[in-house]
């Protein structure tokens, strides 16, 4: 399937969607570390500095929702050549906020970059490999991925240290320049013959051909409402470690750190036991273990941070096997737009998840509380949702 790589090959076509599929956990991880302190940098509140990643999370959405259907019109390489510029100068723009008002206003416009790499990336994959290796790389991509949020605060809180938050902003933008220069070599994966010959809202309009399929949709809702209490967690563990258990910045990327690496599992899983026990059997056992840490969250999880770091580690890798999972069996069941069914599968996830991180930052007796209270309802949604699926004879046909 797809065209062969004649500069990249397919390892080099492989290591790029991973690639991009790391600059998402990559733009939040890295200047996590210095969260906490840019409330004093910019003579703000919490709650404004959390824009720069709630609102980052929101606009790639808008950004994957755009260009994944428009890829299906336009081809792959066009769009993710202007995604990653985009992505490129305003990650330079970040660095050089003089406000906090134009760094949230530049990392909106970096999210639309953003999500145009993560959509466009996830349709390529479907482009060039057939059923069996798709698999296969989507839990690669996947386990490569998770190194990003591993690596990330470390690296951060390194950079931080010696050459302050804007430095992450920096090192950020050269990462893109390298990605914009590994596409200037791809050669297109969706033929001209292949494409949507419509016109451009009609190419939008390839969301609702996809979306309209119950099975689909109501799937991608079970499982994509798990992304919500990660992302939640994303978006205050910082304060929990450094604020809630005195931990220093140092400190805390490590047990960030921990987490990431746990979160490899997740791929591993997918591939040696889902295959064995089945995908039913499988999301059985996802609902049920990430209900169980929810509630340990809730009773032990402010013991200490090592109690709060096994409380929820069951839980990242049941969210990260569900994600390579899932997305293998909402891929299979279309033949045609593609960029618009990676577009609703990624969209889904990032609203999800962007819900999550605003909810995680109410103003809850505890962060552990809300991040408990958080993470036992969306087990609970996606259990309800995943029993409407069973009772409703629209089972995709790889979970039969």
């Amino acid at each position: 399937m797809g065209t062969q790589q004649r500069y990249l090959g397919q390892k080099g076509l492989i290591v790029l969607i991973a690639f991009m599929n790391m600059i998402v956990p990559l733009s939040l991880d890295m200047y996590l570390p210095a969260v906490p302190h840019m409330t004093q940098v910019f003579d703000t509140t919490e709650s404004v500095v959390n824009f720069t990643l709630v609102g980052f999370f929101f606009f790639m959405a808008v950004g994957i929702l755009l260009f994944g259907p428009l890829s299906d019109k336009y081809g792959r390489k066009p769009m993710l050549l202007a995604g990653t510029a985009i992505y490129m100068v305003c990650s330079a723009a970040c660095a050089m906020a003089p406000s906090i008002a134009f760094l949230i206003g530049a990392r909106i416009a970096q999210a639309l970059g953003a999500g145009c790499m993560i959509a466009v990336s996830t349709a390529m994959i479907k482009d060039c490999f057939e059923k069996k290796t798709r698999d296969v790389v989507l839990a690669v991509v996947q386990a490569m991925a998770v190194i990003a949020p591993m690596v990330a605060p470390i690296v951060g809180a390194w950079v931080v240290t010696l050459s302050g938050w804007r430095a992450t902003f920096w090192v950020l933008a050269a990462m893109a320049l390298l990605c914009l220069l590994a596409v200037a070599l791809l050669q297109e994966t969706l033929p001209e013959g292949k494409r949507e010959e419509v016109s451009v809202l009609g190419s939008l309009g390839g969301l609702y051909s996809v979306g309209k399929n119950g099975g689909f949709s109501l799937f991608l809702l079970t499982v994509g409402v798990l992304s919500a209490p990660y992302m939640a967690y994303i978006s205050v563990c910082s304060y929990i470690y450094i604020d809630f258990f005195s931990l220093s910045e140092t400190a805390y990327s490590y047990y960030f750190a921990v987490n990431s690496a746990v979160s490899i599992l997740g791929p591993v899983v997918y591939l040696k036991i889902v295959r064995r026990m089945g995908g039913r059997s499988f999301m059985n056992a996802a609902v049920f273990v990430s209900l169980a840490c929810g509630v340990m969250l809730l009773i032990f999880g402010s013991a200490a941070p090592v109690v709060f770091l096994l409380c929820f580690l069951p839980f990242t890798i049941i969210e990260s096997a569900v994600r390579p999972f899932s997305t293998a069996i909402l891929l299979n069941q279309q033949d045609r737009d593609i960029g618009s069914a990676s577009a609703l599968i990624n969209f889904t996830h990032t609203v999800l998840g962007s819900l999550g991180m605003v909810l995680g930052t109410l103003g809850w007796s505890s962060f552990i509380t809300g991040l408990g209270i958080i993470l036992a309802g969306g087990a609970a949604l996606a259990l309800a949702g995943w029993l409407a699926l069973l009772k409703s004879g629209m089972l995709a046909k790889d979970l039969r």
